[in-house]
């Protein structure tokens, strides 16, 4: 049975840092894939308070919804559109301040302000992507791009 996670003080960095080993341990050894992501969101989301976080998973031509925390979001999203379709052609982290300025921003929910994707790549393939919305302009930064890289290279070596 999963331990309730230690609430971390400080700045975001130092809350990333504290969630890092829970988020190990919360794993541990279990395999499969959609517990793990599942749990990875649920720890973000408590440990940050994010408007919505969640996995897109690659299947076949799209992005498919995985794992969320928050409110109903967009079932599939193609390759190249939105924030998180973009990160997928590009492989690569995407931060947003301002999505209404981003060139084909797909609005899951109007209350969503900010974003950042990160990519899931494994085997030099990208296999889904974590994204995190904020209600708030320019949320996230290169602290949040650092500790979310590392985060997500790590997971998909144990997913």
């Amino acid at each position: 049975m999963a331990e309730d996670l230690v609430k971390i003080e400080g700045d975001k960095a130092t809350k990333y840092e504290g969630l890092f080993p829970q988020i190990q341990a919360l794993i541990g050894d279990e395999k499969d894939a959609v517990a793990n992501l599942a749990n990875v969101a649920a720890a973000l989301k408590e440990a940050f308070g994010f408007f919505w976080i969640g996995f897109y998973l690659v299947k076949e031509d799209e992005l498919v919804l995985g794992p969320f925390q928050g409110p109903v979001a967009c079932t599939r999203i193609q390759k190249g559109r939105g924030v998180c379709g973009t990160s997928w052609e590009k492989a690569e982290t995407l931060v947003v301040d301002d999505v209404e300025q981003f060139p084909g921003h797909i609005a899951c929910s109007s209350l969503s302000k900010s974003e950042i994707v990160v990519p899931l790549v494994k085997n030099g393939e990208v296999i889904g992507v974590l994204d995190v919305d904020s209600s708030e302009i320019a949320t996230f930064d290169s602290v949040d791009a650092t500790h979310l890289n590392q985060l997500c290279s790590w997971l998909v070596t144990v997913i």
